[in-house]
């Protein structure tokens, strides 16, 4: 096929029109000098994606129009596609624009929206109605725009018996730990079905909760997988022979892609908000050190600083681990004690405890001091406090409302406990030596807020809990098909309870990144006042 297409993976900022449009300028520059006939750009490449709430903005509509009428002028002697909101009679569409040679040569819209998961463009976009069959270099080459791809017998079916001998799908795919296979299998099922090669390129980039981990690719027309763009990194990458039958092997690493997810979503979120520090309490468990160990790879160590804060509660271990912790990451840890702060909480409210026994008001008070001493923190030098909590606690309710949940990112908030543990012996692994202590690692988990404390004490082991949490809350599945699995009922029913009695608390709790397929955020809508009950 004489056509070469430079594959332009990039990293867009939701709403940055102006610095979409010059990343947008830059690689349009380094494809020409490569000699390419067409750069491919990512869904929605001038607003980003998603731009939620921002599309009902007629400014912004207008600014991103005005945006794609400049870069226009920039495509002499070279084609281009690029994902913009296009806006007719009123509407609003997901749009992808065929430039070529200063000239805009077609506009497609959007035919199938998605509506679900983190999904929500019917809220915004009016579905296109048809395909459209366009020649470049005497190739003729068919649009499509992320979903439309997933649809059997749908738009490249259509193109394909228009006559088209490509197409190009243009995505902003976002990342779930085995997103990439489905996503492969997806679109290598509907080059072999069409009998077409298809160009995939992927948005990169954390936005929000979401991280899109790019791994654009050509699938030849036996449905081959013969080129693929790097995963969670720009990429302007090039093809030359469409057809070639050269394919190359899929290899994933689930561990290391949710750890360099889990970086990206850090790195975006501090970089794209103009935050640069960031503080992290420290209490010697695998939660802390984990979200320590990510921050410092984002950030690098000069931006992170630990504080650890021992109770009358604490082991020695807890100041020992974060010790090490923070030495083996060459990151400060301050030593702020809160016994005496404790003591005279209790003092104050003596009366108004007496005659009560220690319960979980003496627990979360522990909590809610650090919290507090490190919200001051953040107030005075402006770091950013990132929560360490993890998602078979968040699940339960195993956290304090503004204490440990205090914060502005929660890094681990969709990590299962026992994948904490797995990612933490990749990073020892990957490093070739200790990073997170091994005695974090090996130590019974505890919150330490009274005497003996264990998780144990209060939820099931993990690797009985985790399942359960992973069927109830990602795969929606019944506490009655959760039974089948062999899990115990009264198990079960416990667990599902606390699931949808803390709805309230998740509901407060810090902006979490996103990387299974049913976080708790934008793709999981439960209602807190709910009497609905899954027995």
């Amino acid at each position: 096929m004489p056509i070469k297409i430079a594959i332009a993976q990039i990293n867009t900022t939701v709403g940055d029109v102006n610095g979409n449009f010059e990343k947008i300028i830059s690689n349009i520059t380094k494809a020409k000098n490569e000699k390419a006939d067409l750069v491919v750009f990512p869904e929605l490449t001038l607003t980003g994606y998603p731009p939620r709430d921002l599309l009902i903005k007629k400014s912004f509509i207008q600014k991103n129009i005005e945006i794609l009428h400049n870069i226009v002028e920039h495509t002499k002697n070279i084609a281009i596609i690029v994902g913009f909101v296009d806006e007719k009679d009123g509407n609003l569409f997901n749009a992808a624009a065929l430039i070529d040679n200063q000239k805009i040569i077609g506009i497609y819209h959007k035919i199938h929206l998605p509506n679900y998961d983190v999904f929500d463009e019917k809220r915004y976009f009016t579905a296109g109605n048809s395909t459209t069959i366009y020649t470049l270099k005497g190739v003729k080459l068919g649009l499509t725009i992320c979903e439309d791809i997933w649809i059997d017998n749908g738009p490249a079916t259509d193109l394909k018996q228009k006559g088209a001998e490509l197409i190009i799908n243009i995505s902003a795919s976002p990342f779930h730990a085995g997103k990439e296979k489905i996503r492969l299998n997806v679109v290598a099922k509907q080059a072999k079905e069409n009998n077409i090669p298809i160009v995939y390129c992927n948005l990169i980039g954390g936005q929000d909760d979401l991280i899109f981990d790019g791994r654009s690719y050509i699938i030849n027309n036996q449905g081959k997988l013969v080129q693929q763009s790097k995963a969670f990194v720009e990429e302007l990458s090039y093809v030359s022979n469409i057809q070639t039958k050269n394919e190359i092997d899929f290899i994933e690493n689930e561990n290391e892609s949710i750890y360099r997810a889990l970086v990206l979503g850090v790195k975006d979120y501090f970089r794209k908000n103009g935050f640069k520090n960031a503080i992290i309490g420290l209490s010697g468990g695998i939660d802390s050190a984990l979200t320590a160990a990510i921050a410092v790879e984002a950030l690098g160590n000069i931006n992170v600083k630990g504080v650890s804060m021992p109770s009358k509660f604490s082991s020695e271990g807890s100041i020992s681990d974060s010790l090490a912790l923070a030495k083996n990451l060459n990151i400060p840890c301050e030593v702020i004690p809160i016994k005496n702060i404790y003591i005279s909480y209790l003092d104050s409210l003596k009366n108004q405890f007496a005659n009560t026994k220690f319960n979980v008001a003496e627990e979360n008070i522990q909590a809610r001091i650090r919290g507090n001493i490190l919200m001051a923190l953040s107030n005075k030098f402006g770091y950013l406090v990132l929560t360490t909590g993890n998602k078979s606690e968040s699940s339960v309710g195993y956290s304090t409302l503004y204490g440990d949940m205090a914060g502005g990112l929660a890094v681990i908030s969709d990590v299962l406990k026992t994948k904490v543990y797995e990612l933490s012996t990749y990073i020892n692994n990957v490093n070739g030596k200790e990073i997170i202590p091994v005695s974090t690692i090996t130590k019974p988990p505890s919150a330490e807020l009274r005497e003996d404390q264990k998780d144990s004490d209060s939820l099931p082991e993990y690797d009985i809990l985790d399942p359960i949490l992973k069927a109830y809350v990602e795969e929606d599945l019944s506490s009655e098909q959760i039974i089948d699995l062999g899990f115990e009922k009264n198990v079960v029913t416990r667990i599902i309870g606390l699931v949808d009695r803390n709805e309230y608390k998740r509901q407060q709790a810090a902006l979490g990144l996103r990387i299974t397929s049913r976080a708790f955020g934008q793709g999981r809508r439960m209602p807190i006042t709910n009497h609905w009950k899954d027995e």
